[in-house]
């Protein structure tokens, strides 16, 4: 028995270029999903903060009465528009999960081509995010706002 200890190597797998480009082409059509959804979810909340402004303002030509019903209405309003902080929590974790499928597409890239002489390496640029998320809120429930 050989008392000297093993060297270590890090495990690899051998693929071909253009496996790794498809890949990375599926990557990259997955952040410009992301993106998209980004997009309607900026889209949505803008019509519904416009609409919940509408019914507050509609609120107000009521308010002369009095009415226990309308102050209810309007603190359905307020929580609602509260709630849309979902929308914040929504968009940073879309920016999140694109810069890891980004950072993965050129870490691929790095991994199975050979930089140029005078190539800066992209994860360098892009690095990849060092948390996990950057929303630890998982429930809209009342009282479970949490500010970042």
């Amino acid at each position: 028995m050989d008392p000297s200890p093993m060297p270590q190597t890090l495990p690899s797998v051998s693929l071909p270029v253009s496996v790794v480009a498809d890949l990375q082409d599926a990557l990259f059509m997955a952040m410009t999903d992301l993106n998209r959804l980004e997009g309607l979810l900026d889209h949505a909340t803008g019509n519904l903060l416009e609409r919940f402004g509408a019914a507050e303002k509609a609120l107000g030509h009521l308010a002369m009465d009095q009415n226990d019903d309308v102050g209810q209405i309007r603190l359905k309003l307020h929580q609602a528009v509260t709630e849309l902080q979902f929308h914040d929590m929504a968009t940073q974790l879309l920016g999140h999960t694109g810069k890891i499928l980004q950072g993965c597409a050129w870490r691929l890239a790095e991994e199975v081509m050979e930089p140029e002489e005078d190539e800066i390496p992209m994860a360098s640029l892009n690095p990849m995010p060092d948390r996990p998320s950057p929303v630890a809120q998982n429930e809209m429930d009342a009282g479970s706002i949490e500010l970042f």
